[in-house]
């Protein structure tokens, strides 16, 4: 039995530590997009149909 409290705290403090990286590579901005912003107007827009018609 004693087995199983070593796992449950061992597994509890490497959980604790995934989340303390986790939070600490969102505060120093590691999942920001820099790259999309640069690239948005190269992107196609979806063309609808009003403005794909061409009224003579």
């Amino acid at each position: 039995m004693s087995a199983f409290y070593v796992m449950i705290i061992t597994s509890l403090f490497i959980a604790a530590a995934f989340l303390s990286a986790f939070i600490w590579s969102v505060k120093k901005g590691h999942y920001d997009d820099d790259y999309t912003p640069s690239i948005r107007i190269l992107l196609d827009d979806p063309v609808s149909e009003k403005s794909n018609r061409k009224d003579k």
